[in-house]
């Protein structure tokens, strides 16, 4: 069955660089689809237009729609890694030519914002123990890329009785 919903990136001019580089960087991540543009309508003909790719078997559209709107964090992809070193190669390769920012999240060279994320830190804030949430909230908020170890660290630790 074709997936329902398809997030759709706007680009300015740089969505099939881009749609190379993100399906570069993930398993399971392929362009499905180049779609040029016509005579009517935003870019020169000929031109790509539109790009439908799949990233980590999760299906986008990266739209080359001129320069009216761009990126900010109030959207962004969550990556739920599953090692330290799944989270240092992501944070390096996506944050390059861009802006690292705090607790996991950075923005890409085209200014799409990323959350570098752990599994694992996932579950630490689902656990029934909010002490242990909190001092693990208080790990995170301390950090740029996600430091699992430190994580662990901070939910192991002993809680502080007065």
């Amino acid at each position: 069955m074709q997936q329902k919903i398809m997030p759709c990136l706007w680009y300015d001019h740089e969505a099939e660089e881009a749609v190379q580089f993100y399906t570069s960087l993930f398993e399971d991540s392929r362009i499905v689809e180049t779609v040029p543009s016509p005579e009517v309508g935003p870019g020169e003909p000929g031109t790509t237009m539109l790009v439908v790719f799949e990233l980590a078997g999760q299906r986008y559209m990266a739209l080359n729609g001129g320069p009216e709107f761009t990126f900010n964090e109030a959207v962004s992809l969550n990556i739920a890694c599953e090692s330290q070193e799944e989270i240092d190669r992501l944070w390096e390769r996506l944050g390059e030519g861009g802006e690292y920012g705090p607790c996991g999240w950075l923005k890409d060279k085209y200014g799409l914002s990323w959350q570098v994320d752990s599994a694992e830190l996932q579950q630490m804030f689902n656990d029934p123990d909010q002490d242990k949430v909190n001092r693990v909230m208080r790990a995170m908020l301390e950090m740029s890329k996600i430091d699992i170890a430190r994580l662990r660290e901070a939910a192991e630790s002993p809680a502080v009785t007065g």
